[in-house]
């Protein structure tokens, strides 16, 4: 036990004479390293100014430094330095000194340059890495940068679809520049500024070149637009830029590379997209009419078409005389789903390219132009000329033949369209707009035109239910006999013959009034019609004496009116 003790005293003894040496061996070392280091600043103060003295001598430098280009390393390192120290000396004593130094300053830069991009195409990464972090001093620099940016995009993106090969280019070249270069992030970017300033708006501005065919420049410029913000999002997400100015990247922003590689290609693009849309659907409309070989007419509103109806009504029942012949156009409505939805596609295809392609202060004015042109030509030059048509080829009120009723037909399509109409208006407009105060004002365009068609719809409707009505009535005067109610002798209890002929017509009228209304409308012409009829009737039975047998004749007819009219829907 006691010699253990000893043991461990004796090896803290000599733990602590080590220590001590060991302190002294440091402070000796730091001594002998503050005592050369002024050596060695002297010594290369002593080789900068021998250097020094070969530029200040007359004639051409002739060191072996600066013309082994094996040394090429070391020379730009001296001529930098010697570069720096000449910015300090006074112009006048040694002008021709300053200016051989600049000039074997350019020289060795550009020697770096050439070494560099000659390592490049062999592929020495270590070799780039000891020029690029040589030229960090230099000023050209940013040549080297540039040098090395030109050789990697050399003959690259060139196919038919260059977009697709921007990604994978720039993760290739990322992973070298991070090796080589000692401030990667703003080389990327600058590579990266080169595809979208150069590479891509070269490309985009030949795409775009040709603008007489307005349609195919507008599909060019939004194929454009697209595929530059789809090949930014890719590089958003490789983290090789920023979506925002706050990241790392600096002011490489995906809106930023969207518009140098634009370059303006946009300007303009409200007028012309407002132009083409106005023009499709001209054209559209005309070959239509065209096809169904109808010249579109003049329609007279107001007063005088109503008091000319009028006139007709009385003198022609009076006198069978016909002012003016009412056209009915074989039933043709002038209306076509197939034509509305080829309007709204192309006005679908004209806001999204307007909510693609449009500045924000642009946007809401574009989307109102496109609006009042799709209303313009939509609901004004087609839905609307079709009502006026339809209206008046409804027959007067007091026709003494089976009146035609095709407005409801009208009515069926012309709901139909409103309801397209409506959908688009949510799916495409109103997405455009992001101010409550322009979406009020295109709400109330679209309202101030439906209020319009829904006047008319109800003024046909109105006509319509006066021609049925009006029918019936002369009709049932003109061909019901007083002995129908009055018979003599037994005969079977059937309905009269010129019920019948009625209730056929009836029957043909409530099969369309169900088919082109719905809903409240519906239930409302329907109502219309029952209440006019019931007093048409009344007040025609009420011109007749009856038997007992015409008594059964007069409730046969009356029902087989409530079976023609009431007999289907909620009332039956």
């Amino acid at each position: 036990m006691d010699q253990h003790t000893h043991c461990v005293n004796v090896f803290s003894s000599l733990d602590e004479r080590m220590s001590r040496c060991g302190g002294r061996a440091l402070d000796v070392g730091e001594k002998l390293g503050a005592a050369r280091a002024p050596r060695a600043r002297a010594a290369a103060a002593r080789d900068l100014l021998s250097h020094l003295a070969h530029f200040l001598s007359p004639g051409p430098v002739v060191t072996p430094l600066f013309n082994d280009q094996s040394k090429l390393n070391e020379a730009a390192d001296v001529i930098q330095k010697l570069h720096t120290i000449a910015q300090e000396l006074p112009p006048d004593k040694f002008e021709v000194a300053k200016k051989k130094i600049e000039a074997k300053y350019d020289e060795i830069e550009r020697n770096l340059i050439e070494e560099f991009v000659k390592a490049q195409n062999q592929g020495n990464i270590n070799k780039m890495k000891d020029i690029a972090n040589l030229m960090t001093n230099f000023k050209g620099y940013s040549q080297c940068v540039d040098a090395f940016i030109e050789t990697c995009q050399m003959n690259t993106l060139l196919g038919k679809d260059i977009f697709a090969a921007v990604l994978p280019l720039c993760k290739k070249n990322y992973t070298v520049i991070s090796t080589v270069f000692p401030n990667p992030d703003q080389v990327m970017s600058k590579f990266v500024l080169n595809i979208f300033h150069l590479k891509l708006q070269k490309y985009i501005q030949t795409k775009l070149a040709d603008k007489n065919d307005v349609e195919k420049y507008l599909r060019n410029l939004f194929e454009m637009y697209t595929s530059t913000q789809r090949v930014c999002d890719e590089l958003v997400t490789a983290g090789l830029v920023s979506a925002d100015s706050n990241a790392s990247m600096g002011d490489l922003r995906r809106e930023a590379l969207v518009n140098g590689a634009m370059a303006g290609a946009n300007d303009g693009y409200a007028a012309l997209e407002t132009r083409r849309l106005r023009a499709a659907m001209s054209t559209a409309l005309n070959a239509y009419y065209n096809e169904k070989q109808h010249v579109k007419k003049q329609i007279q509103g107001g007063g005088f078409q109503e008091l000319r109806r009028d006139l007709q009504a009385v003198i022609g029942t009076r006198a069978n005389i016909n002012i003016a012949q009412i056209e009915n156009y074989g039933g043709e409505t002038f209306l076509s789903e197939q034509l509305v939805q080829k309007m709204l596609n192309d006005a679908k295809t004209s806001f999204l390219r307007c909510k693609t392609l449009c500045t924000a202060n642009e946007l809401a004015g574009t989307t109102v132009a496109l609006l009042e042109v799709l209303i313009q030509h939509l609901l004004v030059e087609h839905v609307d000329y079709a009502l006026d048509l339809g209206l008046q080829s409804i027959p007067i009120a007091e026709s003494k033949s089976p009146p035609q009723i095709h407005f409801f037909d009208t009515i069926k399509q012309a709901n139909k369209i409103v309801r397209m109409f409506e959908e688009h208006f949510q799916e495409s407009v109103l997405p455009c707009l992001g101010t409550a105060s322009k979406q009020n004002e295109c709400v109330n365009k679209k309202t101030t035109i439906l209020d319009q068609l829904e006047n008319k719809l109800d003024a046909g409707l109105e006509r319509a239910i006066a021609a049925i009505v009006g029918w019936v009535k002369i009709h049932l005067q003109t061909e019901q006999k007083k002995t129908d109610f009055k018979p003599e002798g037994d005969i079977d209890t059937l309905a009269s013959q010129a019920c019948l002929t009625v209730v056929s017509y009836l029957n043909s009228v409530m099969d369309k009034i169900h088919g082109g209304l719905e809903g409240d409308n519906l239930n409302a012409a329907t109502l219309e019609l029952a209440v006019r009829l019931h007093r048409v009737i009344y007040e025609h039975l009420q011109n007749f004496q009856f038997n007992s047998a015409g008594a059964m004749i007069a409730i046969c007819d009356v029902k087989e009116y409530r079976s023609a009219v009431c007999g289907r829907g909620p009332r039956a």
